[in-house]
């Protein structure tokens, strides 16, 4: 009975730290992108993909908060894919859960053994199989849409690496439609929100989550990539860092010039999978 009413004391700590100290820089800013994109319409049946970490943690609770102002009339389901979890891990999840009041459905895949020998581009992989994974779950729950939760952060690196590594202009969009999962739609609320405000709302309530779905990196609970471990995302991360000493405006900038594309001084684009170039019209 006391773990009870202390598991009950938590998770209300929690949800008032989202309500007062966090409001701004949480929930405003997760209602302002579900009503800009249009990312939740009257009757959806949403699933909510929680992998564990303080991202997909964090927009489980704003979901619930978003869903008791009943400004639009849906539903939750709040989802975690086991892809291979060490028990430690999986307990982790299960108790955060708990503890913050989010009431989860568990469902096991062997994702981490079917790409742990692979070589090449194994985290693509993974990310693909997960990704289908979700749908096909979401889709016997019967939701018509998975939520993720990648963030503002997320979305400026993700432009930033397709220029740099990639060599093409693109984004992480804020909504998509599944090719594979027909009438099924992938969201992303939380894109406005900063990753900072996220550690520091996850510290403020002395909270440990798990840093990532994946077996490279799952005995690390609660950690911060180092330098040993540099991906192309953190050296991302520390080129953003270095320039914003120098622009302290760079992080929306990054952000508004996707929205401000100029066709007009495009060599080329694609559309639909239909290349353009700008020779096509010249004369």
């Amino acid at each position: 009975m006391q773990q009870r009413e202390n598991a009950l004391q938590k998770t209300q700590e929690i949800e008032k730290s989202i309500r007062k100290k966090f409001h701004k820089q949480l929930f405003s800013r997760f209602a302002r992108a579900v009503r800009d994109y249009k990312l939740v319409q009257e009757g959806d049946r949403v699933a909510v993909c929680i992998s564990g970490g303080k991202d997909s943690m964090l927009m489980a609770k704003l979901f619930q908060e978003i869903q008791r102002h009943r400004k639009v009339s849906f539903e939750l389901e709040f989802l975690v894919m086991d892809p291979g979890y060490l028990p430690q891990n999986r307990q982790l999840i299960e108790e955060n859960a708990a503890k913050m009041g989010i009431p989860i459905t568990v469902f096991e895949t062997d994702i981490f053994g079917a790409v742990y020998e692979v070589e090449k581009s194994p985290c693509y992989l993974c990310a693909r199989m997960r990704r289908g994974h979700l749908y096909h779950q979401a889709r016997e729950l019967k939701c018509n849409k998975i939520a993720l939760g990648h963030h503002y952060d997320d979305v400026i690196e993700t432009i930033l690496m397709g220029m740099l590594y990639g060599g093409q202009v693109q984004t992480m969009m804020p909504k998509l439609h599944s090719t594979n999962f027909k009438g099924m739609e992938l969201i992303r609320p939380m894109y406005y929100i900063r990753e900072d405000d996220i550690r520091h709302w996850r510290d403020y309530n002395d909270l440990h989550f798990l840093q990532c779905a994946c077996r490279f990196t799952e005995n690390c609970t609660d950690c911060e990539p180092d330098g040993r471990s540099e991906s192309k995302r953190m050296e991302i991360k520390h080129l953003i860092a270095e320039m914003k000493k120098i622009n302290p405006f760079v992080e929306a900038n990054i952000f508004k010039s996707v929205e401000n594309v100029n066709l007009s001084t495009i060599i080329a684009y694609k559309e639909q999978g239909v290349r353009h170039h700008f020779l096509d019209g010249y004369e």
